[in-house]
């Protein structure tokens, strides 16, 4: 099935699209502008020059949702000086809350759940040509496919030209006691594998260097299928068979009980599959983990980490990590202090715990019971962020030293108009200085650069030779 709405229109319009959340979130938004694209809709980079505007919306934490809802009261200064301008509210947040965000903004003409993206061109369509009716909604769940298996030729209008995110799994079945993610993205279920191959040939065509296979829980990919045996590791194997043009291959986000061993073979042995692996543990402590829900003690977890490790020498390995979870004790969070430094993260995403009212944790915290001050969460979240940066400074000063493959993004974000920056294959940030040519454009090569100093979260170097292909884990000597 394609999009509803297919024929171009004759006046070019204009759409701005705001993306809060995740890669999924903004992976989201690339295909609804491709959805757009047929009916002259041209991306804008202002809001303000804008005839339709989009907020992708994120509700993993209540900061998230008011940062949407603080968002929306800017366009509604926008709509009183534009009448004309549509917009449009999608994601998460309305996917659990529907229509009360029409009470809560009446200005807003059109919202669009996590499932109901293939809907977005005809709704559009509806709110530029019936001035009688102000609202238009689409949150129905979509349990026969997933969103991505309703298009067989809409193109994605990608923000990189060098960096491709192609989901292949939505939604989860864990139903962990302080996740959204059941509610707002739906059961998992997995997208067809011709349709993950053509998209990514497509990638390979127009020049990409790196895809990134995306998921809630990405390493339970297949498991949902019926008619067939396969999973994430026979993906894997196929596009690095069938697509050898792009040279560095990604997946996230995996969850430790699905983090098969065939998966960490593909990690292992397959030369465009990068050693880098995100594992979210979330807690250190067994008891907080079962409260959580998460399937699994902190030493099975350690013995995952350690065959990991064992069987990809120089893995990076990331993580996600909560504080301030209700009942959590001073003596359980100090559990997760020493799991980071037993696990040895080269780096992780922390919260502090926030409340989401339609999970068992939000509910036992409505009753009271087991809440943290946020002072008492803001300190043990810095605590958890300091140990973690001085385990990462700790792993980066191992590079110092060494020659590395390096994938160039672009200029860095640094003020030198001749530093670089880029990833190595574990996906560490390296900005780096030119002294061989520094007339060349180096973006979207991969070339070796020699580490010569170590930060917490990046690395700095120096191009030694740029490289003449793109086989990857090809290292030169300077």
């Amino acid at each position: 099935m394609t999009a509803l709405v297919k024929e171009p229109l004759a006046m070019e319009r204009k759409v701005y699209i705001e993306t809060l959340g995740c890669q999924m979130n903004q992976n989201d938004s690339e295909l609804m502008l491709g959805l757009l694209a047929p009916q002259g809709f041209v991306p804008v980079n202002n809001a303000k020059q804008a005839d339709l505007v989009i907020i992708n919306t994120c509700q993993i934490r209540s900061n998230a949702e008011d940062k949407a809802y603080s968002y929306l009261g800017v366009l509604n200064k926008l709509k009183r000086q534009k009448p004309n301008v549509k917009i449009v509210m999608a994601g998460c947040v309305v996917q659990q809350t529907k229509d009360e965000v029409f009470q809560r903004a009446p200005y807003v003409d059109i919202l669009i759940g996590t499932q109901n993206i293939h809907e977005l061109p005809l709704l559009v369509e509806q709110a530029f040509q019936k001035d009688d009716q102000k609202h238009f909604m689409a949150v129905d769940k979509q349990k026969n496919k997933s969103t991505y298996d309703y298009f067989d030729d809409i193109v994605p209008v990608r923000q990189s030209a060098l960096s491709g995110w192609v989901t292949i799994i939505e939604g989860c079945d864990y139903f962990c006691t302080y996740c959204v993610v059941p509610y707002t993205r739906g059961r998992q279920i997995s997208r067809a594998p011709q349709s993950i191959l053509d998209e990514v040939k497509q990638l390979a065509d127009k020049g990409y260097q790196e895809i990134t296979l995306l998921g809630q829980t990405v390493d339970a990919y297949g498991k949902d299928f019926t008619d067939r045996t396969y999973g994430l590791a026979h993906l894997l194997e196929d596009i690095h068979e069938q697509v050898p043009e792009i040279p560095r291959l990604r997946f996230m986000t995996s969850h430790p009980l699905d983090l098969s061993d065939d998966i960490i073979d593909c990690v292992a042995h397959l030369p465009r599959v990068m050693e880098y692996i995100h594992i979210p543990m979330q807690a250190g402590n067994d008891l907080i983990l079962e409260r959580m829900r998460r399937g699994y003690t902190r030493e099975q977890y350690f013995e995952l980490i350690d065959k990991i490790r064992d069987k990809v020498p120089g893995v990076a390995i990331t993580g996600d990590f909560i504080v301030g979870f209700p009942g959590e004790t001073e003596a359980q969070f100090q559990d997760t202090l020493d799991a980071v430094k037993r696990a040895r993260f080269d780096s992780a995403n922390t919260a502090a715990y926030s409340a989401r009212k339609q999970t068992p944790a939000g509910i036992w915290e409505t009753k009271g019971e087991g809440v943290i001050s946020q002072k008492e969460k803001d300190d043990r979240l810095q605590r958890l962020n300091q140990e973690i940066s001085e385990m990462a400074y700790e792993i980066n000063k191992t590079y110092e030293g060494q020659i590395v493959e390096v994938l160039v993004e672009g200029k860095s974000k640094r003020k030198q108009f001749d530093r670089w920056r880029g990833r190595t294959r574990t996906n560490k940030t390296v900005n780096f200085d030119n002294f061989i040519d520094p007339s060349l454009d180096l973006t979207g090569q991969l070339i070796s650069i020699k580490i010569t100093q170590a930060h917490a979260w990046a690395l700095q170097g120096e191009v030694c030779i740029a490289h003449k292909s793109h086989e990857p884990g090809i290292l030169l000597s300077p």
